[in-house]
C-alpha cells in the first residue's frame, strides 16, 4: 500500500509556485486558501500531497512532487540555474511552477538539443552518473573528412588529454551519415568529460563545427519541438528513462 504523504500548506502552495513562504502563509491567514472545500487560516495544516483538494482564491492548485521537462536547448543558452549575466536553460521554462528546477546534465554553450530540466535529483543522478554508463548520441558536423578508421578508433577509445597527462574515453559508437570536407555523424558515448566530443574529434586532427544532442538513456528529442521549445515529459518517457514504473514505487506524482 502506498504512504499517505502529507505536507504542510504553506509549502505546498509556495513549492507550485503561488508565493514566497512568507507571502503564501500571508494569504493563508488571510482566508484565501481552501482545503476540500473549507477555509483553513493555518499555515502549519497538513494537506494529502495527492488526494487533497486545495483551492487558491477560486483556482485550483495541484501538487507535483516532481516535474520533468525536455527542452530543445539552443546555442548560445547556457547549462545553468541562474546567472547574471547569461541567459540559462531554466529561464527559458516559462510556465514552470516549480522554483528548484535544474538540468540534469550540461551541454556546452554553442550545443543544441536534448536536454531535461527537473527537480528530480535521483533521477538525473541515474543520467548522470559514471557508474550507470548511460548512452548519449549527438548528431555533429565535422570539418574533415571522417573515415572508418576514426570509427575504429573511437570504438577503442581516444585519448583526449596531454602527452603529460593522459584521458582516455570509454568505447564509442561512430555512426558516418557523410563523409567529405564537412562531414555528417552520429556519436554515441557513455561520458560526459569536459567538452568530449569536441575533444574527440580534435584527438583525430578534425573539428566540431556543429554539435546536437539527440538522445539521452531511454529518453529521445522530440523531433516536433524546435530550438528553445520545450514540454513535459509522459508518463512513457519516464518509465524508459527509469526503466519501471514509478508510481508503482511511489516516487513522483500521479499528475506528470
Amino acid at each position: 500500500m502506498e504512504a499517505v504523504l502529507m505536507i504542510r500548506l504553506d509549502k505546498y502552495l509556495a513549492d507550485m509556485g503561488i508565493g514566497t513562504r512568507q507571502e503564501v502563509k500571508k494569504h493563508i491567514r488571510q482566508g484565501k486558501v481552501k482545503v476540500d472545500a473549507a477555509v483553513v487560516k493555518s499555515p502549519e495544516y497538513k494537506v494529502n500531497e495527492k488526494e487533497s483538494t486545495v483551492l487558491y482564491g477560486d483556482s485550483p492548485v495541484r501538487y507535483e512532487a516532481f516535474v520533468y521537462y525536455m527542452l530543445n536547448k539552443p546555442a548560445g543558452v547556457i547549462s545553468a540555474t541562474e546567472d547574471r549575466r547569461e541567459k540559462t536553460v531554466v529561464d527559458l521554462i516559462k510556465t514552470k511552477e516549480r522554483k528548484d528546477l535544474f538540468p540534469a546534465g550540461r551541454l556546452d554553450k554553442d550545443t543544441e538539443g536534448l536536454l531535461l530540466i527537473t527537480n528530480d535529483g535521483k533521477l538525473a543522478h541515474s543520467l548522470l552518473s559514471p557508474k550507470k554508463h548511460v548512452d548519449k548520441t549527438y548528431y555533429a558536423r565535422v570539418k574533415g573528412i571522417v573515415t572508418e578508421e576514426d570509427a575504429r578508433a573511437f570504438a577503442e577509445g581516444i585519448d583526449i588529454g596531454t602527452s603529460a597527462l593522459p584521458e582516455w574515453t570509454r568505447p564509442a559508437v561512430l555512426e558516418i551519415i557523410s563523409s567529405g570536407q564537412e562531414s555528417a555523424v552520429r556519436l554515441t558515448i557513455q561520458e560526459g568529460k569536459f567538452h568530449q566530443v569536441k575533444r574527440m574529434f580534435l584527438a583525430r586532427g578534425k573539428e566540431v563545427v556543429y554539435l546536437k544532442r539527440e538522445r539521452m538513456g531511454g529518453l529521445v528529442l522530440d523531433s516536433s519541438l524546435k530550438p528553445g521549445e520545450y514540454r513535459k515529459l509522459t508518463d512513457e518517457e519516464l518509465r524508459n528513462i527509469y526503466g519501471t514504473d514509478r508510481h508503482a514505487e511511489g516516487h513522483g506524482s500521479d499528475y506528470i
